[in-house]
């Protein structure tokens, strides 16, 4: 009986036991389909960039030798958007380029300028330089954020970039020397290429994505150099071939190429052997037809998709409507043809780098205001638009691989402070006596701010130069006359008293102390009431220099006054104090002798508020009501403000506050206001021009 019972024990074990093990086999089974696609999910979902485009190891950069692009062999859909780290506050680099990946871009694309690199003759800044601009400059670390942001990167090193930037990126100093001829195989300018190039190529070399090192996976020799051509002249080719030189001879070996808008710079600008690659926005398969007509075995690439237009001073404000911006993107995208946003988040041009445009009828010139939101996929303040809804459903709809997808970032908080009144104020005499020492010179006659010693040397690069006549016989009727061309625009102040009318409209560059006011219009009355004694001062702004054009006409680029220019009552005026009023950020902070007002004041003055906060938050400086001038945010120079338009705020994002008391500075032209206010939000109020550019 008891063996019966152990065999049945025994039994029911043993088939306890196959039991057990059918369904552990049946939930390994299970587990195929019901776990598997779970683990699945999490570690074998769509690559990223970096993990599809380098699998198995780097054998080779971008190439463009089929219809499609290709990286490391493999096919890629090369959606770029520019963000110039230069124009974004460098604690917002990140943000702005993960709401690029996000948007379904696989690059960034920048420029480099020089006039920042190098903003002194032979002294160089990579982002420890100690100049106002400097933490914009760490170009080794917004390379290495775009590659962490999982993008790729498009560099466009120049020497000249354009950009709507002060002289195109080439600095000034250069202009020391009348006999240099920019942007040409002439051997002094090519002398100071070599020497910056010396310094900036070998950091990049270090970021090249085919040395497995970085995200560079193209470089751009020179910029749009076909517009150079003129009529019955030839193009410096040979200028295009040594700067491609120079990459070569500092291992720059990524894919090269040269930009131009085929219809118009057709192949004036392109090297032989280098791709070439498209700017337009608008007639997309017209202007891509004309490119593979230059280059039928390349694949195809519009290097600047226009997502809108900058502004200039006194005209309407530029834009491009939704629907032409879908319409165009459409067309490159279904051509087939990769695409850089120009742009896709524009920032700001803070300081005084705007650059500016020539006419050939009046008003023969006008600067860009300090916005570059350009109409952007992202405002200036690095918002989301229709623009970038559209983009992001266009550019997956022809995104020819399945990559890993990015969650929109938040947008950062703006806040409008409550209104700021009774400030302090620096009249015009006593900012001018603050002037440092090595600023100041006494000459015969006036010369360019090009031309002074300021800066080791170098000259004065930007900011407003400063003609002082001291002991100046004066009497009722007494006329202050400036004959030729003024090369920036003037104010005259007379014993501490403005003179001068105030710029209301664009019509007003008609009159006295404009680039383009007629010879008979150039003589002020000085609205003497007595015979006096007294101090002239004929005060020159560089409102920007020139960044488009032609070789010939367009690059002769000196601001302020040269020798015998100015007369008062018919005699020419000599021995001059004259001052180099940079407006750096060290010396804002410097200055003293403020004094309390609750009076609105007639300029020049220079004008200090308190701001108290809790938290820094992004906010625009709302200066409707305001004349002209600059504002400064803790001793930063954030931008210029006119009465005239399109823009009437300046941004001023967070990372420029403290938290408790911040200094807010404005330095105004021609009056002031009661108050200082804020907006949360760009403010634009068209002007009553529009004049048209030939770009």
């Amino acid at each position: 009986m008891c063996n019966v019972c152990c065999l049945a024990c025994n039994l029911i074990k043993w088939l306890l036991s196959i039991a057990v093990l059918v369904l552990i086999v049946l939930a390994f089974v299970a587990g195929g389909y019901i776990l598997g696609p779970l683990v699945a999910k999490e570690t074998k979902g769509p690559p990223t960039v970096y993990e599809y485009y380098t699998d198995g190891g780097v054998s080779e950069g971008l190439k463009a030798e089929k219809r499609d692009f290709t990286l490391n062999k493999k096919v890629i859909s090369l959606h770029s958007g520019s963000i110039h780290y230069f124009r974004v506050h460098p604690q917002y680099w990140r943000d702005r380029l993960r709401k690029l990946r996000a948007a379904g871009f696989v690059a960034v694309e920048t420029y480099v300028p020089w006039n920042l690199h190098e903003p002194y003759d032979g002294v160089f800044d990579f982002g420890d330089g100690g100049e106002d601009m400097s933490p914009f400059l760490d170009i080794r670390t917004f390379l290495r954020i775009a590659k962490e942001e999982d993008l790729l990167a498009i560099l466009r090193p120049g020497p000249y970039i354009c950009a709507e930037w002060e002289f195109g990126g080439l600095p000034s100093w250069l202009l020391k020397d009348p006999t240099i001829k920019v942007r040409t195989n002439d051997a002094k300018y090519m002398a100071k290429v070599e020497r910056y190039f010396n310094r900036l190529l070998p950091i990049l070399k270090n970021y090249q994505f085919s040395t497995g090192e970085g995200p560079i996976i193209a470089f751009q020799v020179e910029n749009e150099y076909g517009n150079t051509k003129e009529v019955d002249k030839e193009t410096d080719i040979a200028h295009l071939v040594a700067l491609k030189g120079m990459f070569e001879k500092a291992g720059l070996q990524e894919l090269y190429f040269t930009s131009d808008t085929p219809s118009k710079g057709k192949e004036y600008g392109a090297i032989r052997g280098v791709l070439e690659v498209a700017n337009f926005n608008v007639n997309a398969s017209v202007e891509l037809d004309i490119l593979k007509t230059f280059q039928p075995d390349k694949a195809a690439m519009v290097m600047e998709f226009w997502t809108g237009w900058f502004d200039h001073w006194g005209e309407s404000h530029h834009g491009m409507s939704l629907q032409d911006f879908k319409t165009v993107l459409e067309d490159i995208l279904k051509y087939p043809s990769g695409v850089n946003f120009y742009m896709f988040h524009g920032g700001t041009t803070f300081g005084f780098m705007n650059g500016g445009n020539v006419y050939k009828s009046f008003p023969y010139f006008l600067p860009d205001i300090s916005s570059y939101d350009y109409d952007a996929p992202l405002t200036e303040a690095g918002d989301y638009t229709e623009k970038y809804d559209a983009t992001c459903e266009l550019l997956e709809k022809y995104q020819k691989v399945a990559l890993k997808k990015v969650d929109r970032p938040s947008e950062t908080k703006k806040v409008a402070h409550p209104p700021l009144s009774s400030p302090h104020f620096i009249d015009w005499n006593t900012l001018l006596m603050q002037v440092n020492k090595q600023d100041i010179e006494i000459l015969q006659q006036p010369v360019y701010m090009e031309q002074l010693k300021v800066n080791q040397g170098s000259g004065q690069n930007y900011g407003y130069i400063v003609y002082r006549k001291q002991n100046q016989p004066l009497n009722p009727g007494s006329t202050l006359k400036i004959t030729g061309t003024i090369k920036g625009s003037a104010i005259v102040v007379v014993d501490n008293t403005l003179k001068s009318h105030p710029l209301n409209s664009i019509q007003d560059f008609h009159n006295f102390g404009y680039w383009c006011t007629e010879p008979a219009n150039n003589t002020l009355d000085l609205q003497v009431q007595q015979s006096s004694t007294s101090t002239v001062d004929v005060i020159i702004e560089n409102w920007s220099r020139n960044n488009y054009g032609k070789l010939s006409t367009d690059f002769n680029q000196c601001r302020g006054l040269e020798a015998s220019q100015i007369n008062i009552d018919g005699q020419t005026v000599e021995d001059f104090i004259i001052y180099a009023l940079q407006f750096k950020g060290e010396w804002v902070n410097s200055l003293s002798g403020w004094s309390p007002t609750t009076n609105i004041l007639e300029g020049p003055v220079f004008l200090k508020f308190t701001l108290e906060i809790d938290e820094p938050v992004d906010t625009f400086l709302d200066m409707r009501g305001w004349g002209k001038g600059i504002v400064f945010i803790n001793g930063f120079n954030i931008g210029r403000y006119s009465s005239i338009g399109p823009i009437r705020t300046l941004f001023a994002p967070a990372p420029l506050f403290v938290k408790g008391p911040n200094q807010i500075c404005v330095f105004e032209h021609f009056k002031s206001s009661a108050q200082l206010k804020f907006s949360d939000n760009l403010i634009f109020e068209n002007a009553a021009e529009t004049f048209n550019v030939d770009l």
